[in-house]
């Protein structure tokens, strides 16, 4: 059964940090390259960032770059995001991605957590 699990979103101050979690199983987890998405109320979900399956490359949307990073540990099958000068405009519930690009292509999300960035 295939699992993605979100971890570590809150309510935080403007200007605050939060390291979200997203534990996985089920799946060959080093084969697949893990993102981050977050969708605000009324909005369309987004892209965050990407880490490939090896880690050797990130990309990170405009709005987080230099704030947000995200790394995985592949024996613990998990991967990370660590957000710092967190804004108002970060609020929203985060998702947890995981896909491979093969024959076939697999997809799968988390439930998503939700962060708050609030005074």
């Amino acid at each position: 059964q295939v699992q993605l699990v979100e971890s570590g979103g809150g309510l935080v101050q403007p200007g605050g940090s939060l390291r979200l979690s997203c534990a996985a199983s089920g799946f060959a987890f080093s084969l697949y390259a893990m993102s981050w998405y977050r969708q605000a109320p009324g909005k369309e979900r987004e892209l965050v960032a990407t880490i490939t399956s090896t880690a050797g490359s990130t990309n990170y949307a405009d709005s987080v770059l230099g704030r947000f990073t995200i790394s995985r540990d592949n024996a613990k099958k998990t991967v990370y995001l660590q957000m710092n000068s967190l804004k108002p405009e970060d609020t929203a519930v985060y998702f947890c991605n995981a896909k491979f690009d093969g024959l076939i292509t697999r997809v799968y999300w988390g439930q998503g957590t939700q962060v708050t960035v609030s005074s």
